[in-house]
């Protein structure tokens, strides 16, 4: 014990004198100017005449047309245009059934874009089956959510139902593909809201 009382006694006394020096030292940041010298003896100040008024050159001032003046009442309201609405001719859609060989039709399915609509059209019974499988598994996802929650998860759900009710409409007029496409858009929304 005796032996630890000496260290920290010299460890206070090392700490202690090195703040000192630090203190006595003064700020090293601090940059020290040199006093100017007094003036000993006065300056005589010498008085400088103005110019004479007839010896200075005149310039000219170019003039320069400016615009009129805008004014305030017509700057008050600005006028607006009509919209017009016109009219655009509907045109029958005509859907051709492809000539394609198979191969190419798969070709041509893994091409397209996500997201992207297809025409409906010759599809095969396995991707209407798993389009009806993602809209039956959405279908209970659904069902299976708590009646109590906010806004925002309110207008969420309104978006994934909206998604379903499309895909199921895309799947009963036959277009698979664009109701697979649906139905994962919706998957994706319920699968963040869940989160």
């Amino acid at each position: 014990m005796n032996r630890t009382n000496d260290i920290t006694r010299r460890l206070v006394g090392l700490v202690l004198c090195s703040g000192l020096a630090m203190a006595l030292g003064g700020c090293r940041h601090k940059v020290q100017i040199a006093p100017l010298p007094p003036v000993l003896t006065p300056v005589a100040l010498e008085d400088v005449p103005p110019p004479p008024d007839d010896k200075l050159p005149m310039i000219e001032v170019p003039q320069i047309k400016l615009p009129p003046e805008p004014i305030a009442s017509a700057a008050a309201r600005p006028k607006r245009e009509k919209k017009r609405t016109t009219k655009t001719p509907t045109v029958p859609m005509v859907v051709q059934a492809p000539d394609a060989t198979p191969v190419e039709s798969e070709a041509a399915a893994k091409d397209a874009a996500v997201g992207a609509l297809t025409g409906g059209g010759e599809t095969n019974p396995q991707a209407r089956q798993e389009a009806a499988d993602l809209i039956s598994s959405i279908e209970k996802r659904l069902n299976a959510l708590p009646t109590q929650m906010t806004d925002e998860e309110k207008t969420q759900i309104n978006k994934v139902r909206n998604f379903w009710r499309d895909a199921q409409s895309a799947l009963t007029s036959g277009d698979a593909e664009g109701a697979k496409t649906l139905a994962t858009k919706a998957k994706l929304l319920l699968d963040d809201l869940e989160k």
